[in-house]
């Protein structure tokens, strides 16, 4: 036999293995129960990644995340289930109930505790609820309605931080405005609604808003860097240079102070200083949400450390699944940037109270990669908030070309021409967009219609840089547009009038 024989004799078949995500589901449950919590998160959140849909898993998932004292992790998932999974696996009323309760959130807690009763009358969980909601009346009994009132503030807070942060901007105008009314020193409101208004296209309002806090509670870090925001949105290059020396020489001592410097900083391009404040904070075990590691990826990424960036790249994701495309290393992820492309968004806008968030979804849908999927959604076919005018531009949108529905071309029309210069839709150019609905939303309610579409977009286009501080002119804009001064100054008084 020769030396190499070997090396021709047959080698034994390769078998391929994929793991579903029921392997993974059983290791994790068999990692639960010898309280291997760490490994059996890891093990259930592959399983979920598997099997999206499985409201066992993530069920499964969110009481090793309550167990684990990560309650708010937990409530996302539990919310997931309820709102989108199954909405009848009522015992997660229940886990979120205690979650509540451990956050100190006592309201939260009554209710879904209260729910799980209503609900499931001879449940698993009746005697433990029962105790719970004795405990419940015991703690409010002894903290009385201060605690109420606390939670009712930070719950509302919440609340205008998802509303601003997936572009319901007139809506977390309300909120905020309601929040101040009750707590007129609680500066954080104050903040947020100078965001709100600044991404509304109100820049003036927003300015207001931020002397009035740096009047009343000067060196207010939050007010500090939303005036650099500001000045980096608006390319005031000498103001953003200036408010960049002074947050480099803060060194804030809380941990909210020092995840909104260092998500400012990354935001405005200082990713050095960024970094060293986001990664302080994974040191000492923050537990940040989607929007801290998203900023950490970007400033660990920018700053060489490629590995921590996809690290957290990946927990950016997971809480926020519309951001996948948009990784700092992705040449190409333009595309992905707008609110046309983040699905999950459009979806939320439907829900909204304001029709002009509504016929703003609809275009963004019409613009949207996944058009088809979105108007198939049951966010759509099951909306009992769309009125007729709504319907009729949804059908447009569908159809493009039916003469039922033409009378919408303008509507679509005058957006798409701003979309050419203003795409892809980010924060700041959704201000844009609400604006010509918002007009829409008053032309539809006057009873008129839209007769130049043209002429629409370019009084929108000016009304909106003026209201930013923009210096432009009339003539400029009409030229654009190929129209004359006298028909532009026309459509900009029309249009000041709808959105006074």
């Amino acid at each position: 036999m020769s030396k190499d024989s070997k090396a021709r004799q047959p080698k034994g078949k390769l078998l391929s293995f994929n793991p579903t995500g029921e392997y993974y589901f059983s290791k994790g449950i068999k990692a639960y129960h010898r309280r291997d919590l760490y490994k059996a998160k890891k093990y259930l959140q592959r399983a979920m990644q598997l099997e999206p849909g499985e409201p066992m898993i993530v069920c499964q998932l969110a009481i090793i995340c309550s167990e684990m004292a990560e309650y708010q992790q937990a409530n996302q998932y539990l919310h997931l289930i309820l709102d989108e999974l199954d909405e009848e696996m009522v015992e997660c009323h229940y886990f979120l109930a205690n979650n509540y309760a451990h956050l100190g959130f006592f309201k939260d807690a009554y209710h879904h505790a209260n729910l799980y009763m209503e609900l499931e009358q001879d449940g698993e969980f009746l005697e433990d609820t029962e105790d719970l909601l004795e405990l419940l009346t015991m703690e409010a009994e002894e903290f009385n309605e201060e605690l109420y009132e606390q939670d009712d503030l930070i719950t509302k807070q919440e609340q205008a931080r998802e509303l601003l942060e997936s572009g319901h901007f007139p809506k977390a105008v309300e909120v905020l405005n309601s929040v101040i009314e009750e707590y007129p020193e609680y500066w954080s409101a104050y903040n947020n609604l100078a965001l709100a208004y600044f991404y509304l296209g109100e820049i003036q309002r927003a300015s207001d808003i931020l002397d009035k806090v740096f009047e009343e509670n000067p060196g207010n870090l939050h007010a500090l860097c939303n005036k650099l925001v500001f000045a980096f949105y608006q390319r005031e290059f000498k103001e953003v240079k200036e408010m960049k020396e002074i947050l480099k020489k803060i060194k804030p001592i809380s941990t909210e102070h020092q995840f909104k410097l260092g998500a400012t900083l990354a935001l405005t391009g200082e990713y050095d200083e960024a970094y060293s404040w986001l990664r302080k904070l994974q040191k000492k075990g923050f537990d940040g949400d989607g929007a801290y590691y998203y900023w950490l990826s970007y400033a660990a990424y920018f700053t060489g450390k490629e590995n921590i960036a996809r690290s957290a790249w990946k927990k950016a994701v997971e809480m926020n699944p519309e951001k996948e495309g948009s990784e700092p290393w992705n040449d190409e992820k333009s595309p992905y940037d707008g609110f046309e492309n983040h699905h999950s968004t459009i979806l939320k806008k439907f829900d909204s109270d304001y029709m002009e968030e509504r016929l703003f979804a609809i275009f963004l849908t019409a613009m949207s990669n996944g058009k088809e999927k979105i108007l198939a959604s049951k966010e759509i076919s099951q909306n009992d908030k769309l009125s007729h005018f709504e319907r009729e531009y949804l059908a447009f949108v569908r159809s493009g070309n039916d003469a039922k529905q033409l009378k919408m071309r303008p509507v679509h029309e005058t957006a798409a021409l701003l979309y050419q210069t203003y795409h892809p839709i980010g924060t700041v150019e959704a201000g844009l967009f609400l604006m010509w609905f918002t007009v829409v939303a008053e032309i539809v309610k006057n009873n008129q219609s839209i007769k130049n579409h043209k002429a629409c977009a370019a009084a929108i286009e000016y009304v909106w840089m003026k209201l930013r501080g923009e210096k432009i002119s009339q003539q400029l804009i009409a030229g654009k547009y190929e129209m004359s001064s006298s028909t532009l100054q026309k459509y900009v008084k029309l249009v000041n009038n709808f959105i006074e």
